[in-house]
C-alpha cells in the first residue's frame, strides 16, 4: 500500500520522528486499518526521499510501542491490538458528557460542576502600569534576603536527613513552637504544639478545614463582601452560601441565620477587603452563637501584623472559651507569598483528625523553609522585621491618604488603622468605581472595584459601586504620589470638578509642596512611627 506522508527539513522534529508520527496517526484514525501490510523500508525510503536507516528506526519504535508487527520474511503490519483505541470507550461520549443541569459525567457515574470558580491571585492587567494598587502584595525589597540566605546555609550544613526522609505532614516541631510563641505575645492565643498544623499558605489552610468539616448542602457562613478564595472554595464543596453583611462595625451578626453545625468565615481583625475591624460586641455575640449553634468560626487572620496604632487587638481565637474557633495564620503578607508557609491552629479534640486529613493532602511542607522560618523566629529576627515593615507600610499609607486629600480633597475612607490596602469612599461628584477602574487604566493607573480587586461581592450593593480598593504596600511613596495624581488628571478631562482647585494647575506629574497644614502631618507620622518602635 501507499502512505500519503509529507515531510519537512525545516521542521525543528526530526525526520525519524515525523514518520513515526504520521504513520501512528494514520493508524488510529483509521486511515491504515488493522492487519494493512506497510510498504517495505527500501521502497519508503526511496518514495520519501530520505535514508532507509530513518524509516528502519521509525519501524522499530512503532513495534516496540504496539502499532505494527514485524513478521520475518512477510513484511511489516498494522497490529490487530493498537494501544491507544484499546484505552477508549466505544462511544468516546461515554467518558465525558456535558448534560442539561451544568454539569460533566464522568466515569462511575459521579459529577463535577461544569464551572468552578477561582480566586484571583495577581494582578489581571497583562499590561506594564506605572503605578499599581494591587491589593495584599508584600514590598518586594523588604524581604529579608541576606538574613534568610543565611539561615538557609546553616540549615544546609546541618541538614543530614532532612532533606531525604519524610518528616511530620503537621510540621516541623521547632516552626510550630515558635509560632506557638508568637501567638500568645501577639494575638494573646494559647496553644498546644499538637493544635498546630503547618499548610502551605491561607489557602491550603482552607482546604484542610473544608475537607474535615465541609459536607455537600452543609451551611457557610461568609461575610458579603468577602475574600474569593473562600466563597469559592466552599462553593466548590457543595456548600449553601449565607451572606452576611458588613457594616463599620463589622460583620452584622444581628443577621447570622440559626443553621447548626456551619461554618462561619470571618476576617474580625481587617475585614477583607472593607478594611473595617469587628467590634468586641459583636466578637461575643459571634462566639455564642457559635456555641448556640454547635457551629465553628473560621478565623482568617490574613494582614493582623501590621496594626498602625495602639497595640494588636486580641484575636478571636484568644476570646475563645468554648473551642469553636480555628485559627488561619500566614507568613506570605509579613514575609512572601514564595516561601508558601501558613498554619491553622485546631480547636481541643479535633487535633488527630486535622493531622489525618493532612496527611491525606501530603506528606508535608518543604523542610527547608520550615527550618530556616523556625530560625528566624527563634532568633528574634521576625520581631525586627515586623517593626520595620510597619514603619515602611505606615508611610506608604500615609503618602495614600496625602495623595487623595491632596488630589481629590477626600479623605475617606476604611481599614486605614491596618493592613496593607484601604478603601477609598468615592466623592459623589466623580464616576463610579467600575469607570474610575477603567479611566485608570487608560493612563498607566491599577485601582480595583471591590470585585476586580479579589472579593466575593455575593450581594452586590449600589454603595459598593462608591469603592474603590488600593493597595498601598508595594508601592513606594512616590508611585503612590504619581498614581494618584495621573488618575486626578484623567479625571479632570472629563469633570473639572474631579480634582481639588490646589492640584488643578499642576503640569502633569508634578507634585504640589505642602502647605503649613501638612507639614504638620510629618510630625503626626513621626509621632506613629515612635508609637510602632
Amino acid at each position: 500500500m501507499t502512505l500519503l506522508m509529507k515531510l519537512s527539513r525545516r521542521d525543528d522534529v526530526g525526520l525519524q520522528h515525523q514518520v513515526f508520527e504520521q504513520i501512528r496517526s494514520m493508524i488510529l484514525d483509521g486511515t491504515v486499518k488493522c492487519g494493512a501490510k506497510l510498504p517495505a523500508t527500501r521502497l519508503l525510503s526511496e518514495t520519501l526521499g530520505v535514508s532507509r536507516n530513518t524509516i528502519s528506526l521509525a519501524y522499530a519504535r512503532l513495534a516496540d510501542e504496539g502499532y505494527i508487527e514485524m513478521r520475518e520474511s512477510v513484511g511489516t503490519f498494522v497490529s490487530s491490538q493498537i494501544p491507544d483505541l484499546a484505552l477508549l470507550p466505544a462511544n468516546a461520549s461515554d467518558v465525558s458528557s456535558h448534560s442539561l443541569d451544568g454539569h460533566f459525567t464522568i466515569l462511575g457515574g459521579a459529577s463535577i460542576a461544569a464551572e468552578v470558580r477561582s480566586q484571583t491571585l495577581i494582578n489581571p492587567h497583562r499590561r506594564p502600569l506605572c503605578a499599581d494598587f494591587w491589593v495584599g502584595r508584600p514590598a518586594a525589597k523588604s524581604f529579608p534576603l541576606k538574613t534568610w540566605s543565611k539561615l538557609i546555609h546553616r540549615r544546609l550544613l546541618s541538614a543530614g536527613g532532612a532533606l531525604t526522609e519524610y518528616k511530620d505532614p503537621a510540621g516541623l516541631l521547632d516552626l510550630r513552637k515558635a509560632i506557638i510563641e508568637h501567638l500568645r505575645a501577639w494575638r494573646g492565643i494559647t496553644a498546644h504544639e499538637d493544635q498546630i498544623i503547618i499548610v502551605g499558605g491561607c489557602q491550603d489552610g482552607l482546604n484542610l478545614v473544608c475537607r474535615m468539616m465541609m459536607v455537600r448542602d452543609g451551611s457557610a457562613i461568609v461575610e458579603t463582601p468577602c475574600y474569593q478564595g473562600a466563597a469559592y472554595l466552599f462553593e466548590s464543596f457543595g456548600a449553601r452560601l449565607h451572606p452576611i453583611p458588613v457594616d463599620a462595625k463589622g460583620l452584622v451578626t444581628s443577621m447570622l441565620p440559626d443553621v447548626a453545625n456551619s461554618i462561619a468565615y470571618v476576617t474580625p481583625s481587617h475585614q477583607y477587603p472593607l478594611g473595617v475591624t469587628l467590634a468586641l460586641d459583636r466578637r461575643i455575640e459571634l462566639l455564642a452563637w457559635a456555641a448556640r449553634t454547635h457551629s465553628y468560626i473560621l478565623e482568617d487572620d490574613y494582614d493582623s501584623d501590621f496594626r498602625f496604632s495602639g497595640p494588636p487587638i486580641t484575636a478571636l481565637k484568644g476570646l475563645d472559651r468554648a473551642g469553636r474557633v480555628i485559627y488561619l495564620g500566614t507568613f506570605s503578607k509579613c514575609i512572601g507569598a514564595g516561601i508558601r508557609v501558613g498554619y491553622v491552629v485546631i480547636p481541643r479534640g479535633l487535633e488527630d483528625s486535622a493531622r489525618h486529613f493532612k496527611t491525606l493532602m501530603n506528606n508535608g511542607q518543604p523542610w527547608l523553609e520550615q527550618a530556616a522560618l523556625a530560625d528566624f523566629m527563634k532568633d528574634g529576627f521576625y520581631e525586627s522585621h515586623l517593626r520595620r515593615i510597619r514603619r515602611l507600610y505606615l508611610n506608604r499609607r500615609n503618602a495614600l491618604l496625602d495623595s487623595l486629600k491632596r488630589h481629590f480633597g477626600s479623605n475617606e475612607v476604611l481599614g486605614a488603622e491596618a493592613g496593607m490596602h484601604l478603601v477609598w469612599r468615592i466623592p459623589k461628584h466623580l464616576p463610579s468605581a467600575h469607570e474610575i477602574e477603567t479611566i485608570a487604566l487608560s493612563v498607566g493607573v491599577g485601582v480595583y472595584t471591590v470585585s476586580s480587586g479579589g472579593a466575593a461581592d455575593l450581594c452586590p450593593a449600589a454603595e459598593n459601586d462608591r469603592l474603590l480598593v488600593l493597595g498601598f504596600s508595594s508601592l513606594s511613596e512616590q508611585e503612590i504620589e504619581l498614581g494618584i495624581s495621573r488618575l486626578a488628571q484623567a479625571l479632570a478631562k472629563i469633570n473639572p470638578l474631579a480634582i481639588t482647585r490646589s492640584s488643578a494647575h499642576l503640569p502633569k506629574g508634578e507634585i504640589r509642596p505642602r502647605s503649613k497644614g501638612e507639614a504638620s502631618q510629618k510630625q503626626k507620622r513621626a509621632l506613629d512611627r515612635r508609637m510602632l518602635a
